[in-house]
């Protein structure tokens, strides 16, 4: 005999004794969720019953009855997981297709959001580049090769972004070069690149952040979990594209050997890049993601990061940013989130942010004058290392992807808003 708790969908009102617009009614061992305009919506509404069903202390749950499909099934995981407990969801789904398809996207949501909420004592650079890889490959085994870049490797491969943003941690940078190849033909052409930020720590090095500011920087990782979890899904759903990823793992520290306000980092391909900031550490790890990237001639570059505070600023925590130089590569990437049921949000980019970033001793300096858009110049910085400076490319500012405390739709930390748009993304491009 099950002790899970029964929970129904229903998308009318609930009697009025349960209160005015009661989003749930209860009857023994069973929870009905009262979806209406009211409440939210269908799946926002689904979102928030999960979490209150949570916060009763339920952990063992099934799904039951006719109303529920793909979507709200995924809301009420996306709003019932719990980093500090173990619950058990039951999908009420027989094998098929449609419980395929949500086992794929908790399997690749739970590896993004328990990554990203990982303590950054055991999710150091080159813990996250082979967490990843090991993800990957157990996926699609003769699919997926990889590397891992680190020490003093990263200097003689010119790496210097990482390198350099790392040197201050006795756990130094890496970069995750991994290579998914479906086709099996080592010549075949690269479809797609993603490239993720993966600051495992970030105490804003000399330009540091106070305590308040600091307190969920393990979650500066975020673009690299999200790529690597967009991948994930993708492989999972059948995708027969070659796709490269490259993550751009380092710990921004403090110590007689990090990087300073005033130093001048020389790219390999020739740019040079005055710190302005030490805070503003992000785009210069993925510039060198991007070099490579580049240099696979790929028909599509994307990176993801949780890259500024402007963003969040801009759009809150509900949306993802897209910025791109090329109308088609920004709408590729809504598309694709507006298909996934997720949010993003275009913010401008345009030619004239690249001539906002002037630096008196470099070409560039890895922060905007005073006055200029945040997200827009440090998108910039990035278009500055990509081919023909920016073509083929789009960049997602992660501003929905993480939660420094709950709220009624989601627990604190990870949410894992994002990986579904990636792997959309990488199907449809």
């Amino acid at each position: 005999m099950t002790t899970a708790m029964q929970v129904k969908l229903e998308t009318t009102a609930a009697a009025e004794h349960w209160g005015k617009n009661a989003l749930l009614s209860f009857a023994e061992s069973e929870a009905r969720i009262h979806a209406t305009d009211a409440t939210g919506g269908l799946l926002v509404a689904v979102q928030r019953a999960a979490r209150r069903l949570d916060g009763m202390g339920i952990t063992d749950i099934t799904l039951a009855g006719d109303n529920w499909d793909l979507e709200s099934r995924w809301a009420f995981w996306a709003g019932y997981y719990n980093p500090n407990r173990k619950s058990t969801l039951d999908w009420g789904l027989a094998e098929g297709a449609e419980r395929e398809e949500l086992e794929a996207r908790k399997a690749a949501g739970l590896w993004v959001r328990e990554i990203t909420n990982g303590s950054p004592e055991n999710i150091f650079p080159r813990a996250l580049a082979e967490s990843a890889a090991d993800m990957l490959q157990k996926l699609a085994p003769d699919a997926v090769s990889y590397r891992i870049v680190d020490g003093d490797a990263l200097l003689d491969e010119g790496f210097m972004g990482i390198y350099n943003v790392g040197r201050g941690s006795e756990r130094g940078g890496a970069m995750l070069q991994l290579d998914y190849n479906p086709t099996g033909k080592s010549d075949a052409a690269v479809d797609i690149c993603l490239v993720g930020k993966g600051i495992t720590f970030d105490s804003g090095g000399y330009s540091i952040k106070p305590s308040a500011g600091m307190a969920h920087m393990k979650s500066d990782m975020g673009g690299a979990a999200m790529v690597s979890g967009g991948l994930a899904l993708a492989i999972a759903r059948g995708l027969q594209k070659r796709v490269k990823l490259y993550l751009c793992c380092a710990e921004n520290l403090i110590s007689g050997t990090a990087f300073k306000l005033g130093d001048v980092i020389t790219y390999r391909n020739g740019v040079t890049a005055e710190i302005l900031n030490t805070d503003a550490e992000g785009r210069l790890v993925l510039a060198d993601g991007l070099l490579e990237a580049s240099d696979q001639n790929p028909q599509y570059i994307l990176d993801a990061a949780t890259l500024t505070g402007a963003a969040k600023m801009a759009v809150g925590r509900d949306y993802n940013s897209v910025l791109s130089l090329e109308d088609a590569m920004a709408d590729k990437v809504l598309s694709a989130a507006k298909a996934e049921n997720e949010k993003a949000w275009r913010l401008p980019l345009e030619k004239f942010h690249l001539e906002q970033i002037p630096s008196g001793f470099a070409e560039i300096a890895n922060v905007g004058m005073d006055g200029t858009p945040g997200a827009s110049t440090a998108a910039a910085f990035l278009a500055k290392f990509v081919r023909d400076e920016g073509r083929g490319w789009v960049h997602m500012d992660l501003s929905g992807s993480y939660l420094p405390g709950a709220n009624d739709q989601w627990a604190q930390g990870a949410k894992g808003h994002g990986f579904r748009t990636i792997a959309r993304f990488l199907q449809d491009s």
